[in-house]
């Protein structure tokens, strides 16, 4: 097993993102983008379709290197450490998880133990590893559901499943792409209520959502960034980036934005009827 590097303590930096920039195949994907991100904080990051998010997320995960540019993740330089022993502290959370076989939600959270798809062969956990699979299969509401197999869960337990799979190895940040894409609306409502109760459970853990719906983040989002066509619109406290102005800038289009019990919801600015 690789040598695992300290975790931060709280309020200190977890993300130092500088002038990144990201070319592939001669496009620029990633333009000058910088953020910092400290423990404990929730950041959401927003925009429309192509806008780079998903790609920026790579790069916080040590899945992808700048092209230009710093990124600092977890105290570590991309390019001057071990990323296979960095992603050990990193829960990256895909909807799109690969799985091919039918396995039960208890071993798809134990897989989080050795960062695989499947079970290793002849591995097996300790008594200590499925105490805590099943603590975090209870935190996302599972637990009814621990044997039921891959093949027969809805896209939401899915969804919980791989986030409590992600938290098995005790991650410093966790990496959320897109977790509500394709849910109903009492899936997303679950989802969302169980982010919340894990982050008030876990003050020292950081996070970071992807997602162009506002409706989608919780409401302990603390921090969010506006990305538009690769560049940072606006990064900063929650209440003061998700504004009616900033959103639509975005977006370029009218947007008024509301907010109620700590979520966030959008509407198309309704525009002026016709004049005879």
């Amino acid at each position: 097993m690789p040598t695992v590097v300290p975790s931060p303590v709280l309020s200190e930096v977890v993300l130092d993102i500088q002038k990144l920039d990201l070319v592939r195949d001669g496009k620029l994907l990633l333009d000058e983008v910088s953020m910092t991100v400290r423990a404990g904080e929730h950041w959401a990051l927003l925009g429309p379709n192509g806008a780079g998010k998903s790609t920026l997320l790579s790069v916080l995960g040590a899945y992808t290197h700048p092209t230009r540019g710093t990124a600092e993740i977890l105290g570590h330089r991309l390019g001057r450490v071990n990323v296979q022993d960095l992603r050990m502290r990193i829960g990256h959370v895909n909807p799109r998880h690969p799985l091919q076989s039918a396995r039960t939600v208890l071993e798809v959270v134990l897989t989080g133990v050795t960062g695989t798809i499947e079970l290793v062969p002849r591995w097996t956990p300790t008594d200590g590893q499925r105490s805590r699979a099943a603590e975090l299969i209870e935190l996302m509401g599972l637990t009814d559901r621990a044997a039921a197999r891959w093949p027969e869960l809805s896209q939401g337990e899915r969804g919980r499943a791989l986030i409590a799979r992600a938290l098995m190895p005790e991650p410093d940040l966790l990496l959320l792409d897109e977790p509500a894409t394709g849910l109903d609306l009492v899936a997303r409502e679950r989802l969302l209520s169980r982010l919340d109760a894990l982050r008030r459970r876990h003050p020292a853990l950081t996070s970071v959502l992807v997602t162009h719906h506002l409706e989608e983040l919780p409401a302990t989002t603390t921090h969010a960034l506006l990305l538009r066509r690769g560049a940072v619109l606006t990064a900063g406290p929650a209440p003061a980036t998700l504004t009616t102005g900033l959103i639509s800038a975005c977006f370029d289009h009218p947007i008024t934005i509301t907010r109620a019990n700590g979520r966030w919801s959008a509407a198309s600015t309704p525009e002026p009827p016709l004049q005879d």
